[in-house]
């Protein structure tokens, strides 16, 4: 899936090497039961907000997750229940609910934030890292600015089974300190990169980050980084639209939930969610992206 640069002394992977990430292999399911896929749970927040959510799992199950089931809170069943086919539905209206759901182990992958609202998601992160059965969990949007005030609450709670998908500024939000020297005019080099940036935010956190952006930098609190260029003839300004992200927060949940870790899950996400606006080009809304991706995947097993 990616190119891997190596110490050519030693054969093996240098310790500051970056790799390209290029098309994924084979993604194709084979014989086996829904569960073998795994069970993806995608948090909503309340009415009127849970369109994101939707977005989300929607990405995660046609990423190929075996089930995905949107937690909403009372307030919001109808207006999600009526939105969805496919995607299941149970209610989570608050952390002892959400803790009540999570006993369920066959749940191995979590996405909190799209659509969330800042006071749900303070009261469910927490139970999402803490949980028992430690699924995978892929933090994005309100999850994520949510702890603007206090970024080391957050850091002390994560994990390495732990994503985070900022934008620049939900980074900056919480890596204030690493935007700002990001951000500088440097005075003599070499300047300090958005791979620096990621890989300093990763080992801060002890998660992977995943910062978006045209150049998309992948990195893992080991040291290990990727990056994703969508330029040249991989540009993808379509991706420049409402709820894009949403659909990449989901389309990373659902690799996890199928066991990729989570290096690769973003990875293969990245490729993928740029390959599906490619595919689709001028005039693409988020709600087309996860309608594309079967078009991939087969471009995929060709």
């Amino acid at each position: 899936m990616v190119s891997t640069p190596t110490n050519q002394s030693s054969g093996t992977l240098a310790q500051d090497a970056v790799q390209a990430v290029e098309a994924p292999g084979s993604l194709a399911k084979t014989a086996g039961h829904k569960f073998d896929y795994g069970h993806a749970l995608v948090l909503s927040g309340g009415p009127g907000r849970t369109g994101a959510a939707r977005l989300a799992a929607r990405g995660a199950l046609r990423i190929g997750a075996g089930l995905v089931t949107l937690g909403v809170p009372p307030s919001a069943q109808m207006e999600v229940a009526s939105q969805i086919t496919a995607l299941m539905l149970t209610r989570v209206a608050d952390a002892g609910a959400f803790e009540a759901v999570l006993e369920d182990a066959r749940i191995n992958a979590l996405c909190l934030g799209p659509g969330l609202g800042f006071e749900r998601a303070r009261a469910l992160v927490p139970v999402a890292v803490r949980a028992e059965s430690a699924p995978y969990v892929v933090l994005d949007a309100d999850a994520l600015s949510v702890w603007a005030d206090d970024p080391a609450e957050l850091c002390d709670m994560l994990h390495d089974r732990c994503v985070l998908t900022p934008h620049g500024g939900e980074f900056a939000r919480l890596f204030p300190d690493i935007a700002e020297k990001l951000n500088a005019v440097p005075e003599h080099g070499p300047a300090y990169s958005k791979v620096d940036a990621t890989r300093d935010a990763a080992a801060r956190c002890g998660a992977v980050v995943l910062f978006k952006g045209p150049d998309t930098v992948i990195a893992h609190p080991d040291g290990r980084c990727s990056v994703h260029a969508a330029a040249y003839g991989r540009a993808a300004p379509w991706l420049a639209t409402a709820g894009a992200g949403d659909v990449l927060a989901g389309f990373i949940t659902g690799l996890l939930a199928r066991g990729f870790e989570p290096m690769a899950a973003c990875e293969t996400a990245a490729w993928l969610h740029v390959e599906c606006a490619r595919a689709f080009g001028p005039g693409l809304i988020a709600e087309d992206l996860p309608e594309m991706l079967p078009q991939v995947l087969r471009q995929l097993e060709a």
